[in-house]
Order: structure tokens, then C-alpha cells, then sequence
């Protein structure tokens, strides 16, 4: 019998006589080549045993056939020897036998202990596997909940752009009321230079037409402001809840110009009255 590593943890032999091919798995290699290595050796035993009876056969029947001549005493001397040799041969390689099974059955075992624990490792496989198709089936869910998540996001972000687009206009529409307001500042400054001018009488019948003069270039100013204002109303009401506390500031502020520049008719008619009585 010979025997032979079909793997690296795996080894058969062939008993032709029985017609049998018998095989052993080992937990590692070193096993498996310590197991060959014993083979080995048992085979060169039985062999050398077996070379050795036969040659102690064979001389123990030619030494027969040269001594048959002198009696049976010394025939039966003559196999004696023999026969005593073979004994022990063979009890020596029962021993080797009796180990061999001893093995055999320590190597059953083990290759029982490796089935159980190839089960064992089986059964985490499937474990692992339906806990590999959970956690796909939760990644599925957390990627759909992050796509939803990001499309949300990018509609705030939208949101947000407008929500800048219409402070930005805001800002254009307070920057320009400011802007007017600095003009009608800058104006009602010059109705006050013109209120002082007017209470110096002396100079004011020589500078009677310049004033004339102002009042008008006022009085078109304050068309043209009229105006912008105007034009400044139908702006803010795109935006009233921003600018309804603007809107009665300009009112108020309309009405004292009103006032002021009513002022200034009257003080114009009485100024026209003293040239006339003049």
C-alpha cells in the first residue's frame, strides 16, 4: 500500500487485496506529513520483516535439505531458531499495528471534532450571510433616506436664494429712500437759509426776484421730488410690511413741507404788499 496527499490536509491508500480506498483529513499539514512519515516507516518495517523471514525461511529449508541425513533431533533443532524469529517478527509488527489503529481511532476522532467544528463554521457562515443581506437592506434604506435628504436640502438652499435675492432688493429700495431723504434734508436746509434771509428786510426788497428765483427752482425741486417720491411709493408697496413706518415718515414730512411752502406764499404776498405800499 502506498499512501498519498490528494491536498494539503487530506491523504488516501488502497488496499487492493480488500478492493478499499481508505482516506484521513488532518487539521494541518504538519499532521498530515507527520501521518505519511509514519507510514513510511511501518511499510519499511513490515517489509524489512517480511525480506528477513524470507530469507530465514529459505535458509532454514536448505539447511534442512543438507541435514535430513542426520536424524530428526537435528531437523527439529534446525527450525526451532526460525519459527522463535518469525515469532517475534510478527509480534513486533502487531505492536506497529495496534499502534497504527490506536492513531487510526485518535485520527477518527479528530476528524469527527474537525466535521463538528466544519459545522460549527458552516452555521456562522449562514448567520453571517443573512446579517451581510440585513445590513444591505438597511444601507438601501439609509441611501434613499439620504438622497430624500439631500433633494430637501437643495430645495432650502433655493429657498434661501430667493429669500437673499429679495433682501438684496430690499437693501437697493432703503438705500434710495435714504438717498431721498438726504435730498429733502439737504432741501428743507435751504428753506431754513431762506426763512433767515427773509427776516433781514433791508435785504430783502433788493434780493426780492432772487428769492423769486429760488422759490420757483424750490418749487420745481420740489415737483421733481413729489415726483420721485411718487415713483418711490409704488416701489415700497412691493414690500409694505418692510416700509409701512417710511411711508407715514414721508407723509409727515410732506405735510410740514406743504406747511413750509404755504409759508413761504404767504410770506411772499406779504413781501408783495410792503413793495406795493412802498
Amino acid at each position: 500500500m502506498t499512501f498519498t496527499k490528494t491536498s494539503q490536509k487530506f491523504g488516501q491508500w488502497a488496499d487492493s487485496r480488500a478492493n478499499t480506498v481508505f482516506g484521513l483529513g488532518f487539521s494541518s499539514e504538519q499532521q498530515l506529513t507527520k501521518f505519511a512519515e509514519k507510514f513510511q516507516e511501518v511499510k519499511e518495517a513490515a517489509r524489512l520483516a517480511r525480506d528477513k523471514s524470507q530469507e530465514k525461511i529459505e535458509t532454514s529449508s536448505n539447511h534442512s535439505q543438507a541435514s535430513s541425513v542426520n536424524g530428526t533431533d537435528d531437523e527439529k533443532a534446525s527450525h526451532t531458531g526460525p519459527d522463535t524469529h518469525l515469532k517475534s517478527e510478527n509480534d513486533k509488527l502487531k505492536i506497529a499495528l495496534t499502534q497504527s489503529a490506536a492513531n487510526v481511532k485518535k485520527w477518527e476522532i479528530e476528524l469527527q471534532a474537525l466535521r463538528e467544528s466544519n459545522a460549527r463554521l458552516t452555521s456562522a457562515l449562514q448567520e453571517s450571510t443573512a446579517s451581510v443581506e440585513q445590513w444591505k437592506r438597511q444601507f438601501s434604506i439609509c441611501r434613499d433616506e439620504n438622497d430624500r435628504l439631500r433633494s430637501k436640502i437643495d430645495e432650502l438652499e433655493e429657498q434661501c436664494s430667493e429669500i437673499n435675492r429679495e433682501k438684496e432688493k430690499n437693501t437697493q429700495l432703503k438705500r434710495r429712500i435714504e438717498e431721498l431723504e438726504s435730498e429733502l434734508q439737504e432741501k428743507e436746509t435751504e428753506l431754513k437759509d431762506l426763512r433767515k434771509q427773509s427776516e433781514i428786510i433791508p435785504q430783502l426788497m433788493s434780493e426780492c426776484e432772487y428769492v423769486s428765483e429760488k422759490l420757483e427752482a424750490a418749487e420745481r425741486d420740489n415737483q421733481n421730488l413729489e415726483d420721485k417720491v411718487l415713483s418711490l411709493k409704488t416701489d415700497v408697496e412691493e414690500s409694505q410690511y418692510r416700509q409701512r413706518h417710511l411711508k407715514g415718515e414721508l407723509r409727515s414730512f410732506l405735510e410740514v413741507l406743504d406747511g413750509k411752502i404755504d409759508d413761504l406764499h404767504d410770506f411772499r404776498r406779504g413781501l408783495s404788499k410792503l413793495g406795493t405800499d412802498n
